[in-house]
Parts: structure tokens; C-alpha cells; sequence
């Protein structure tokens, strides 16, 4: 029996460190996926700045990102050494490592202006997108003979004018009337 006890728990060691590996090693892989993601999209936010000042401001931005990616992984490393070492540590403090290291990360490079380019320039190629849609949209509603929010609005436009014009007439009217009767 004590065979036994010694296997399952040389069976348990195993399972506890084959597990950590396995988060460990999950960690890493989502830690480097999202430097990944994270350098590409701050790629493209430094493509969009044209003038240096930009340039420079993204780069110091994403430098403090990277040694904020830095930080974390070598807490990451003390964690796993620790956890190596016996001490239990909930696997949730890794999760709460990356997400806040996410944030901070982000937050260094949204507070950029190179990054405030790149997002003005995004809203405003969006925006351009949605009128050719629109634009698109309503040149096949014509097509087909239906109404578009455009034709709405223009009958709408011309029935407030039409009780402009009414209320106009209206009162030159009981001018009118009112010279008669006197």
C-alpha cells in the first residue's frame, strides 16, 4: 500500500507540475500573441503619423508599452519559479498579471497622439465607407422604385414648407379681412 502512496503521489507532483507547465506555457503564448497584435496594430497607428513629433511620441509610447510587456513577463517568471519552488500561488494571479499588464500597455500607446491620428484617420475612413454604402444603397432603392430616407426627408422638408407658406397666406389673409371690415 505504501507503493501505492508513493506512486499516486509521485502521480500528483506530476499532475501539479505538468499542470503549471501547462499554464505557464499558455500564459507565454498569449502573452506573446498579444505583443503580437499589439506591435501590429501600433504599426499601423505609426504609419498613419506623418510629422515627427507624432513619429517620436508614438515610439516613446510604445516603448513604455514594451517595458510594461517586459515587467510582466518577468513577474511572470518569478510566479512560475515560485510556484516551482512550492509556494501556491492561484493560477488567477497570472490571469490578473496579463490583463492588467493589457491595460497599462494599451494605455501607454492610446495616450499618444500618433495613436489619436490613427484613430481620427480610422473614423473618418469608416465614415466615408458608410456614404458610399448609403449612397449605394439608395441608388438601388431608386432603381426598384422604392423610397429612400432621403425622399422621406425631402417630402417631409416640403410639407413644412408648403405650412409655411400656409400660415403666410393665413395672416395676409385676416389682414385682409380685417381692412374689409373696417
Amino acid at each position: 500500500m505504501s507503493n501505492e502512496t508513493t506512486q499516486s503521489g509521485e502521480t500528483g507532483w506530476e499532475q501539479f507540475f505538468e499542470q503549471t507547465n501547462t499554464q505557464f506555457a499558455e500564459a507565454l503564448e498569449a502573452n506573446m500573441q498579444a505583443q503580437a497584435e499589439f506591435v501590429d496594430a501600433w504599426s499601423e497607428t505609426v504609419e498613419s503619423a506623418t510629422d515627427s513629433d507624432r513619429l517620436g511620441e508614438g515610439v516613446e509610447g510604445y516603448t513604455d508599452a514594451y517595458n510594461v510587456w517586459m515587467e510582466a513577463a518577468t513577474e511572470m517568471v518569478e510566479k512560475a519559479s515560485d510556484t516551482a519552488a512550492g509556494e501556491d500561488i492561484d493560477v488567477e494571479e497570472f490571469r490578473d498579471i496579463w490583463l492588467s499588464t493589457a491595460n497599462q500597455a494599451f494605455k501607454e500607446v492610446m495616450s499618444t497622439s500618433a495613436f489619436a491620428a490613427a484613430t481620427g484617420q480610422t473614423v473618418q475612413d469608416a465614415l466615408e465607407l458608410q456614404q458610399t454604402v448609403d449612397e449605394s444603397a439608395e441608388s438601388t432603392l431608386h432603381s426598384l422604385g422604392m423610397a429612400t430616407e432621403g425622399d422621406i426627408q425631402e417630402i417631409g422638408d416640403r410639407l413644412v414648407e408648403l405650412e409655411r407658406r400656409q400660415h403666410a397666406v393665413e395672416r395676409k389673409l385676416d389682414r385682409v379681412l380685417d381692412h374689409l371690415e373696417e
